[in-house]
């Protein structure tokens, strides 16, 4: 085997190997997109199950009104007490 031959099928080897990291990186984009879209439905059927009221606001309203919880009286102690605790786990 010449020389030439050689560089050859190292040329094709690497373009195997770079299209396998494509081919890996696409599919960890795909899990990683699924996986938020997963955790995204999740939350929302949860705020929709505890305000019911929110089925029917256009996004703006539903922002407007999380804003708005966010502001009471222990909601910061509150979120930041949820977010120590998944911290430990």
């Amino acid at each position: 085997m010449d020389k030439s031959q050689e560089e050859q099928q190292v040329e094709k080897k690497i373009g195997q190997l770079q299209n396998q990291k494509k081919i890996l990186l696409n599919r960890k984009r795909t899990e990683e997109h699924r996986a938020r879209t997963h955790r995204l439905i999740g939350r929302g059927a949860i705020l929709e199950a505890v305000f019911p009221a929110v089925v029917g606001m256009e996004g703006e309203e539903v922002k407007a009104f999380l804003i708005a919880l966010s502001r009471l009286p222990g909601a910061r102690e509150l979120a930041e007490k949820n977010t120590e605790k998944r911290s430990e786990k």
